[in-house]
């Protein structure tokens, strides 16, 4: 008898984040021209080894809340869910598909069959430097995406699809412009780290 492994990526929860330093925006509708804003809130707790869980909301009506499991492979982890570069990277894809599926509907171009393979290339020295008394380093090298469509519409309109799609997609937007970020750390209660940048 085989042991059956238990994967776990995710379902829905019962309750929103738990934000405990900041206060989530409530969505509120545009009035043309100005465009739709909306955030993406997360809580996510470490557990043992590798594992980590947390809830994730989308503050537009109608989205549920979801609590998403992550792992790492051994001797690190467990291998119980996705690594996180799994999740951003299919984030990454999903979100230009979306985009892309969206337009195509609503300019009602036929398309017949819809791809997108995307490669990204990370690096890291987590698994032989530290031992040597490097800090951790980390980096993403490229993301490559493919996307393949097969159409009798003409290629200026399929090229156009894609302008549109790639223009509309947040995930691209992020991955190709500078955006303000900022991080803090709360030690037993107090700020100990505040930075930011852009």
């Amino acid at each position: 008898m085989t042991e059956k492994t238990n994967y776990h990526v995710g379902e829905f929860s019962n309750q929103q984040p738990l934000i405990t330093q900041y206060q989530p925006s409530k969505f509120a509708k545009a009035k043309h021209p100005e465009p739709y804003r909306f955030e993406v809130n997360l809580s996510a707790e470490a557990g043992k080894k590798q594992r980590k869980q947390g809830v994730v909301s989308v503050n537009i009506p109608g989205f549920s809340p979801v609590k998403l499991y992550c792992d790492e492979q051994p001797p690190v982890g467990d291998d119980t869910a996705p690594p996180p570069l799994a999740f951003f990277a299919a984030g990454i894809g999903f979100c230009l598909m979306t985009h892309l599926t969206d337009i195509l509907t609503a300019r009602k171009i036929q398309v017949d069959n819809l791809k997108l393979e995307q490669r990204i290339v990370f690096r890291t020295n987590l698994g032989h430097m530290r031992e040597h008394g490097y800090m951790t380093n980390g980096g993403c090298d490229v993301v490559e995406t493919h996307v393949i469509i097969d159409s009798p519409e003409s290629e200026h309109k399929i090229k156009d699809l894609l302008d549109e799609a790639e223009n509309g997609c947040m995930a691209h937007y992020a991955l190709r412009n500078p955006i303000p970020w900022s991080t803090r750390l709360i030690y037993n209660g107090n700020e100990v780290i505040s930075r930011q940048g852009a």
